[in-house]
């Protein structure tokens, strides 16, 4: 059965890469005739109709490139395999050369199809090499993490229309990109990745059947609901808008906001400004200036991602579930995803084994996050909190989870008996409450505020 399985999908794969008047092959399967190796010193060689690539000690990342350069829109296909699951490759696009980088010796920049057989399974994300790093972690796509097994051959799917990007492997809708830069040229290029420990020397990287189609093109759809990474400030696709997300801020005024516990929205203490929503600083304490802010609507299961900025020292939050009930003073009471300078604010230092600290639930789980994917105070940040229907709350940032609970749970309850809320009967399972953006005292950004009401 399983001898029958390898030729049947053989067959298949074999046939999606059929050529037609459309597509233009970008290898001849016999040399590497019309491409060049621009950076490191990994060797590249044509084996049995495959471009195979070999880690070396002692090179930085090497990648072979096709002499042709792209614009436009484009579909780029191809066929992939590594032998190890202890490093990593891919597929640049998009990219150029900068020979003047690395002390004269040049770098490779630009969009890359992630290759990560690990246990992570982003296979098919979008990296943005030598640049700004992730663009689309497939953690925001959990139906997308497929395992790149080794030793198998996986068929990648690069589609890039406008401004937009979506990735597919091995026929799965993984990664969703709309983005900013203009760059609407490049070349493509096959990585091997630098190898930090020599016994990593000598694994494999296969390439074959790769093409380009750059006439005709129809875009592929995508399943309603899945998350798009979508740089443009405070705008939405006609994919989002079909899958049901809303823009919380539009950017240009305080529609659907109003002051915690009062009518309208502050006169003072919080400023729109060039597509920013910007709570200004004060003295440092809760609610003292123009104070928190909220929905005027309520949610209950939702998916809600915003991008903000933090200044240096810089203490807010964003809490759910907000009722306004606890009639308190300072800060409304609700969940709270914690915003903070954990480098200088001494709220990092407080509560209990960090579970005060960025991206938090505050005073309550600790988020478990590595500094790579932390943005520092000055750069923009994007977070991410998904109620499910069930209850289940999961925190993001930057595309990686930090932490996830059950409200309502038992172990959700004996959090809340050791914390600060522990003096409010059923805290933080209120069937539906607002967003709020909390007044701390400090200067914070805020953009790109949206949400999407999940259903059971």
């Amino acid at each position: 059965m399983k001898k029958v399985f390898v030729v049947t999908f053989l067959l298949l794969t074999a046939g999606s890469f059929a050529q037609s008047n459309n597509w233009q092959s970008l290898f001849d399967g016999k040399t590497l005739n019309g491409w060049k190796q621009m950076t490191g010193s990994a060797p590249y060689a044509v084996e049995n109709g495959q471009i195979v690539g070999t880690t070396i000690p002692g090179s930085p990342n090497s990648f072979l490139v096709s002499d042709l350069r792209f614009t436009g829109d484009f579909v780029l296909e191809l066929e992939a395999m590594m032998t190890d699951t202890t490093t990593n490759s891919g597929v640049q696009f998009k990219s150029n050369f900068d020979p003047k980088a690395n002390n004269g010796k040049g770098r490779v920049y630009g969009y890359q199809y992630d290759f990560d057989p690990s246990s992570r399974k982003w296979s098919g994300g979008i990296y943005d090499e030598g640049r700004r790093e992730w663009l689309y972690t497939v953690s925001n796509n959990p139906k997308g993490q497929i395992f790149f097994s080794p030793n198998v051959y996986h068929k990648i799917r690069i589609e890039c229309i406008g401004n937009t990007t979506k990735t597919w492997l091995d026929g799965v809708p993984v990664s969703y990109l709309v983005d900013t830069l203009t760059e609407n040229e490049g070349i493509i290029g096959l990585q091997v990745h630098s190898i930090g420990k020599p016994e990593l020397a000598g694994i494999k990287m296969f390439w074959k059947n790769i093409r380009i189609q750059t006439k005709n093109i129809k875009a592929m759809p995508f399943p309603k609901g899945l998350y798009v990474s979508n740089l443009v400030p405070n705008k939405l696709t006609p994919y989002e808008e079909q899958s049901g997300w809303k823009l919380l801020f539009d950017g240009v005024s305080t529609k659907g906001w109003k002051g915690a516990g009062k009518p309208t929205f502050p006169e003072k203490g919080w400023e729109v400004k060039e597509g920013i929503l910007k709570v200004l600083a004060s003295n440092g304490g809760e609610s003292t200036n123009g104070g928190d802010i909220v929905t005027t609507e309520q949610y209950s299961a939702f998916d809600l991602s915003f991008e903000f900025k933090l200044t240096p020292g810089a203490n807010s939050g964003l809490k759910y579930f907000v009722t306004l009930n606890e009639q308190t003073q300072g800060s409304a009471i609700g969940l709270e995803y914690q915003l903070l300078d954990d480098t200088l604010h001494p709220d990092a230092r407080a509560g209990r084994e960090g579970n005060r600290t960025l991206a938090s639930l505050y005073d309550l789980i600790k988020a478990q996050k590595t500094s790579r994917f932390v943005r520092q105070p000055g750069k923009w940040n994007t977070a991410r909190i998904i109620v499910y229907p069930n209850n289940h709350v999961e925190h993001y940032l930057n595309g990686v989870k930090v932490l996830e609970y059950d409200r309502g749970s038992q172990a959700f309850r004996d959090l809340v008996a050791i914390s600060k809320y522990k003096v409010w009967k059923d805290f933080g399972e209120a069937p539906k409450g607002h967003i709020l953006l909390q007044d701390h005292g400090n200067e914070v950004w805020f953009k790109s505020i949206k949400i999407r009401e999940l259903k059971k």
